[in-house]
């Protein structure tokens, strides 16, 4: 067993069943985060690990102890909430130590964790403040040592920085994750932001319709999608649609125009199926001769400062890629006639 095992855990209310046999083992010190669309079950699975709702049937195992039967209060875990949840009658220190006043540790010792929770998260001169004193970013921090204060065995973060703007957003999870890495605890992280996701984990399960469709490391989910749904959902995806020529031969033609794959692909010759590539593996012009060179002309060109986005129209289907800014080269006009190369073993075949 690893740390933190999370064996076929379900969640039905009535007649739906939002989480549908979930599993997952964390080891000890992993940031795992969980992303997937509204609705999708990843905050029941948080609140379930949490102790806020029960599971239907499963176990959720920290340590090699079942905690599933324990109240939220003795399975020694900490939550941030979304919303900060600070209680704005107390004083930033009195809201990190309140965890260790229901604890009843002595008040040196609540005293002396609250100046190191301060010290951690940079606000060691705010203790005296109260929370409406504090910007949106200092206190989510507070909350945040607030969690850390009780020495949780397993941190969880319920989008902790979605109520935040994007500047203060980037800075702060890059604090989360130094402070995961310095007091190496296992973390559990709730998102929809595929970015955050994939910048701060060591392991991103994402999740469709109350289960796990895919759970790898950042670069095997951005890469190597596992279903039709991980490849839509993470990133930004090319999908062209394409029907099987010689499943031996790995032969799909796109329209009129047939494209070898070099590998051999399952079904039979007639199936549809779709072939999906990311933007930046496209490149535009004759890349070398092991490519895929289809021919087309450029619909449309998005300018986004660094990158430019060029939507190139080939067989009645549009190829989207993305070619870095060059000061001294203007991207081409729209309607040009333009070839573009793509390597075969970038072209994911997925089930039409």
């Amino acid at each position: 067993m690893a740390f933190f095992d999370i064996l076929h855990l379900e969640k039905s209310f009535g007649a739906q069943r939002v989480v549908k046999d979930f599993n997952l083992n964390i080891e000890k010190g992993e940031f795992i985060s969980f992303l997937g669309p509204s609705g999708c079950g990843k905050t029941t699975v948080l609140r379930m690990v949490a102790g806020f709702e029960t599971p239907t049937s499963g176990a959720i195992c920290i340590d090699g102890r079942d905690v599933s039967g324990l109240a939220a209060n003795r399975r020694n875990i900490g939550m941030v909430f979304q919303a900060y949840a600070l209680f704005p009658n107390l004083t930033v220190e009195q809201n990190i130590g309140f965890g260790l006043r229901i604890k009843g540790e002595g008040k040196a010792a609540i005293s002396a964790r609250v100046g190191e929770m301060l010290e951690l998260v940079g606000l060691p001169k705010l203790g005296e403040r109260y929370p409406f004193q504090l910007s949106g970013g200092q206190q989510q921090r507070v909350a945040l040592a607030r969690a850390l204060a009780i020495r949780p065995q397993v941190l969880l973060l319920d989008e902790p920085l979605s109520a935040l703007d994007a500047k203060i957003r980037t800075s702060l999870r890059e604090e989360i994750r130094r402070i995961q890495r310095e007091l190496g605890i296992t973390t559990i992280f709730v998102t929809h932001d595929q970015e955050e996701a994939l910048s701060m984990s060591d392991r991103v399960v994402v999740m469709h319709q109350g289960i796990a469709d895919q759970v790898g490391t950042p670069f095997e989910i951005y890469n190597r999608p596992a279903t039709r749904f991980v490849a839509q959902f993470v990133g930004t995806l090319n999908l062209l649609d394409a029907r099987l020529l010689d499943a031996a031969a790995g032969r799909v033609g796109l329209g009129d125009i047939p494209v070898a794959l070099n590998r051999e692909l399952p079904g039979r010759a007639g199936d549809r199926l779709s072939l999906a590539l990311r933007p930046e593996t496209v490149v535009l012009g004759r890349k070398d001769e092991g490519s895929v060179v289809l021919s087309g002309h450029i619909a449309e060109v998005h300018f986004l400062g660094s990158v430019i986005r060029i939507r190139v129209a080939v067989a009645g289907q549009f190829v989207s890629l993305d070619t870095f800014n060059q000061p001294d080269t203007p991207p081409p006009s729209v309607g040009t006639p333009v070839e573009v190369s793509i390597s075969d073993r970038d072209l994911l075949v997925l089930a039409a």
